[in-house]
């Protein structure tokens, strides 16, 4: 157990900073500022390992704080190791199996945000369309829709097939070439002045 503990303590060391949780405040906003300051210099001290001595108070509201930057450093180290191993691997793989699946991005969490890699809806597709292009042709828009879903949800690029990954950012690259509506006498530029009888 002593080993843990001192091994805790020399990982804390090249830690150069610690994560304070915004929830805290609660707390906080129940102290007075002299025992907001205290806690937080107690807070500083241990984090630094300088094995702070305090007030009972302190000692008694810095403790679920003290078990926070425990676990957190128990992850911390986690991410380390995790790293650290997966940095080995890398080093003694070959060509062929160079890089190990669980390496890239190791110490992020999944994004499960989907909604640009997804097949939109036809009129979720024109309705994204005309945000960017208010006056773009409806049916063009609508067109290119059904052109990429005949061809399995891809570009056609220079002869070559292109999987679309990003339909929003495929959508606008390609809304540039598309035809715009065109404008009617009453809607064109000079209309606003016409009904102000300014023309």
């Amino acid at each position: 157990m002593g080993f843990f503990i001192a091994k805790m303590l020399q990982m804390a060391k090249d830690k150069k900073g610690f994560i304070l949780y915004s929830d805290l405040i609660h707390t906080i906003n129940k102290l007075t500022d002299e025992q907001a300051g205290k806690l937080f210099k107690h807070i500083l001290e241990y984090v630094n390992d300088n094995n702070p001595e305090s007030d009972q108070f302190t000692e008694v509201v810095f403790e679920p704080i003290k078990q926070t930057l425990k676990r957190d450093l128990q992850k911390y180290e986690g991410i380390c190791k995790r790293n650290s191993e997966n940095a080995r691997k890398r080093w003694d793989a070959t060509a062929s199996d160079r890089i190990p699946n669980d390496a890239k991005n190791a110490d992020k969490e999944k994004d499960n945000d989907n909604d640009n890699k997804t097949i939109p809806s036809i009129d979720e597709f024109v309705a994204y369309a005309l945000v960017k292009v208010p006056d773009i042709n409806k049916e063009a828009v609508r067109m290119k829709y059904f052109s990429w879903i005949e061809n399995d949800w891809s570009t056609n690029q220079k002869g070559k097939q292109r999987k679309i990954s990003n339909w929003k950012s495929t959508l606008n690259n390609t809304l540039v070439y598309l035809p715009k509506e065109p404008v009617k006498e009453e809607e064109g530029i000079y209309a606003h002045f016409r009904k102000q009888g300014l023309l």
